[in-house]
């Protein structure tokens, strides 16, 4: 009996063993889909059967460096905590190619599942023509609870052609989405890393949440940092529905000029979140006809802080703070509430060389707009060259949009260099003060007291040894 015991046992160890090294093998060159796929030796050829598998957690599924799949995949099954599905490659050469060709809204979903790894794979999904809502990788949460430990890392990811217009779905690199009208459903620990995104329609990394207050349910602990995204038109990060996200040490530039008069960007911002963290990061080129700032702290949003990050060549500004007075106080908006903006560098943003087809010439450097409350603006670097006399030469507008004004707004300890005519345009102006700011030149028509301001009376300041000297003390480029 202690015989067939023994035996049993050596059996059952020897089949977990099996299991725990089920990882699978694909290769598009020297793969066959009638091999097993478990090793090197007998790879697959297609992404067929891996659409047939349940992997087991801890599994790897190692795509050929040099190969290139037509096809989707579907991640409908979840890894384990310190036991992640990871999808990776194996082999030296170049990444691996996912080719969707627009036959689906996504190249790879990740459906209601956690601990998974996508690492180092390019991906593509372009149709014949645009579609809404396409995407190169979908990552949902739908009345699915909470998902822990997504990792996205050392992707490419290019040629997504999504609609350009944002209200008929847009179009994205990386779209995350979480709802949940049955289920509370939410992200804790999803990470987005190094990844090289390029000419994704309309954006690059977008999250997409509700923004009810009643019952909120933020996605935690994540992190969007170092990454490349370059040649996209629309919004750069957007971060939607999250508490305490972290975007740090991503470089957005060369944003085409391609998008609708009806169509509003920016390079990276909140919306209805809290606590978000923005910084070390460069915005340049945006050229969206409507905002177009390198950052934005925007509706429904308390908490954000956006600090040691350079903005340049931006046609809407280097800033946006805003919130929609007509839903103001309602369940979906509470304001945009105590932004922080601090130890910026903005060179030549509100350069916008056209008219906009809301307001015709408009492009200030900072725009506040609409019920935001408590924002405190100080100890930025702010350098605006001599512009043409065809663009917007405002330095500050306070609106309001759709109802409330701004109100409890300080600018502290800036440094304002500009070498042309500069105004400020501050109507319905509630509590807006200027307290401790060096300006290269006075304003034209302005109400600051400069008594608590100084004026340097110079245009004629070095822009390379202001722009040098902020850099190296503050180290934004240094990634």
């Amino acid at each position: 009996m202690k015989k067939v015991f023994f035996l049993i046992s050596i059996i059952f160890l020897f089949s977990c063993s099996i299991t725990g090294s089920n990882n699978i093998y694909i290769d598009s060159i020297n793969g066959n889909d009638k091999n097993s796929g478990k090793s090197k030796q007998t790879p697959w050829a297609t992404l067929n059967n891996l659409n047939t598998l349940i992997p087991e957690p801890g599994t790897v599924i190692y795509l050929k460096s040099n190969s290139i799949f037509d096809g989707q995949i579907e991640f409908n099954y979840s890894g384990k905590n310190e036991q992640p599905i990871t999808l990776k490659p194996y082999g030296a050469g170049k990444k691996p190619i996912i080719n969707g060709n627009g036959e689906k809204k996504y190249t790879i979903l990740l459906n209601n599942v956690e601990h998974i790894v996508i690492d180092g794979i390019e991906i593509t999904n372009k149709g014949s023509q645009r579609m809404e809502a396409r995407t190169g990788l979908t990552i949902k949460a739908e009345n699915s609870g909470e998902l822990n430990n997504i990792v996205i890392k050392n992707m490419v990811i290019h040629h997504v052609n999504g609609s350009l217009i944002k209200t008929d779905g847009g179009g994205s690199a990386i779209l995350i989405r979480k709802f949940g009208e049955k289920i509370k459903s939410r992200f804790n620990g999803l990470q987005i890393l190094n990844n090289h995104i390029y000419k994704t329609e309309r954006n690059a990394i977008n999250f997409r949440a509700s923004a009810n207050r009643n019952t909120w349910h933020p996605n935690l602990n994540v992190i969007v940092r170092n990454n490349l995204i370059e040649n996209v038109p629309g919004d750069g990060i957007v971060i939607f529905g999250c508490d305490g996200a972290l975007v740090e040490h991503n470089t957005l530039r060369d944003f085409p000029d391609i998008l609708p008069d009806s169509e509003a960007a920016a390079g990276i911002w909140p919306f209805s979140s809290d606590n978000t963290i923005i910084q070390f990061n460069e915005v340049s080129g945006h050229k969206a006809k409507w905002d177009a700032q390198g950052y934005d702290s925007d509706w429904n949003s308390v908490g954000t802080i956006i600090q040691n990050n350079y903005s340049h060549d931006n046609y809407g500004g280097f800033l946006l703070v805003c919130n929609y007075g007509g839903s103001y106080k309602g369940q979906n908006n509470i304001g945009t509430l105590n932004t922080i903006i601090r130890n910026n560098l903005s060179f030549n943003d509100g350069i916008r060389p056209y008219p906009t087809s809301r307001r015709g010439i408009f492009s200030p450097t900072f725009h506040i707009s609409g019920p935001v409350e408590n924002t405190h603006i100080y100890n930025n670097v702010i350098i605006i060259p001599k512009k043409d006399l065809n663009i917007d030469n405002t330095l500050v507008r306070i609106d309001n949009w759709g109802g409330p004004w701004p109100i409890e707004t300080l600018f502290e300890n800036n440094k304002f260099y500009f070498q042309g005519e500069m105004k400020n345009q501050l109507r319905g102006r509630e509590n807006i003060e200027f307290v401790g700011n060096m300006f290269s030149n006075k304003l034209l028509n302005s109400k600051i007291n400069y008594i608590s301001n100084s004026v340097l009376e110079n245009k004629n300041f070095n822009i390379e040894k202001i722009i040098n000297k902020f850099l190296d003390n503050n180290q934004i480029l240094n990634k």
